[in-house]
């Protein structure tokens, strides 16, 4: 299915929208702040985004598909650093004031304007190979779990073990540039619990007594994240009777999975009878949200997801940028879990938890 161009509000937000959603969790500034002074919260964001224009330019510049790929990483980075720069002097310049959504948009519009569509295709596409030959053994272990409940915080873990895998971050782009990453070992070697929200507790007791119709599942990165996090979770769902709908990008941004990527994914997944280890797939579809970035405003999605979502009685944001900078506190018609991990230090501070700590937020709505 195609993106709809005209983007509609996802219907299990409460109406009136204007009045009870708000996409960015942490505010940068208080309608008492001086409009035309930057506060310490933007500063501390705008410097967060400058942090990260080095790895973006490095990326570019290696891009195959773009002629004189140097020249125009430099263009892009001039541009992005010189609006950084300006949102300091002026947080209301550039549409501004500043939030996360914004500089996010900002960014990639610079990139997509000098031709980068893509400027993480190689890594994407080296990382979901390398997860998918990893994919049944991940499975057969949480198979191999016989305690429903011990089996749903093995699939949870596997989700903040997959998130970890994201080159938004300047300090996790870094790290994967050395040595890349090891799922198991990163499973392993989670923060201890009680993680900085969670409420994983109460979730499988939840678990343990209803089953949801269906869910709805807006997910984040390729490779590890998508294939060896959240597919073993949709999978077990899918076991349980859930109908699945896995919600990716429309368009690249960052190392984050899109709708063709994952199309191309599950065909690679699925066995000649459809099914994914041994499980059915007629339940589980996949629709392109219509969102071009790494965090996502719900007051828009496609037609497509809104259609598919309006009987849905499960929503999960998945990733620092969806769960956690935007819709951390978002209120939904039906259930809901934000889960990811905290990647930013800035995050960590709002939050009041430590850098890579998890968040697992259930909100159970009773009908």
């Amino acid at each position: 299915m195609e993106s709809a161009s005209e983007m509609v509000p996802f219907p299990l937000l409460p109406t009136p929208i204007e009045s009870n959603y708000r996409a960015c969790t942490i505010p940068y500034r208080f309608p008492s702040d001086n409009p035309r002074k930057p506060t310490l919260t933007e500063i501390a964001w705008i410097d967060l985004f400058l942090n990260s224009v080095p790895s973006f330019k490095k990326r570019a510049e290696s891009d195959p598909t773009v002629p004189d790929a140097a020249a125009r990483a430099e263009k892009f980075a001039q541009r992005y650093f010189e609006i950084l720069e300006d949102f300091k002097k002026d947080p209301e310049s550039h549409g501004g004031p500043p939030d996360c959504i914004l500089l996010c948009r900002i960014r990639e519009q610079i990139l997509r304007e000098l031709g980068f569509g893509d400027i993480f295709k190689k890594v994407k596409e080296e990382e979901n190979a390398k997860a998918i030959s990893l994919f049944a053994d991940v499975v057969l272990l949480n198979d191999a779990i016989e305690d429903g409940g011990k089996r749903v915080e093995n699939l949870v873990r596997g989700i903040f073990a997959g998130n970890i895998f994201d080159l938004g971050s300047a300090q996790l782009a870094e790290i994967f540039s050395k040595d890349g990453m090891s799922f198991l070992a990163s499973c392993q070697n989670l923060v201890p619990r009680p993680w900085v929200i969670d409420d994983l507790d109460t979730f499988k007791l939840k678990w343990s007594k209803k089953s949801w119709k269906k869910a709805i599942i807006f997910v984040d990165n390729s490779g590890a994240d998508i294939i060896l996090g959240i597919l073993p979770f949709a999978r077990e769902l899918l076991r349980r009777g859930t109908q699945v709908v896995l919600a990716a990008n429309d368009l690249p941004s960052i190392n984050d999975v899109t709708y063709p990527e994952l199309i191309e994914i599950m065909s690679k997944l699925k066995d000649e009878h459809g099914q994914l280890m041994g499980v059915d797939t007629s339940n589980l579809l996949l629709a392109n949200s219509g969102n071009d970035l790494p965090v996502i405003d719900l007051s828009g999605v496609s037609q497509e997801l809104a259609y598919l979502a309006s009987d849905a009685d499960l929503v999960i944001l998945e990733g620092m940028g969806r769960g956690i900078e935007t819709n951390l506190y978002a209120q939904f018609k039906c259930d809901s879990l934000k889960i990811g991990m905290v990647k930013h230090p800035e995050v960590a501070q709002f939050l009041g938890g430590r850098l890579y700590d998890c968040v697992f937020k259930y909100n159970e709505v009773l009908s």
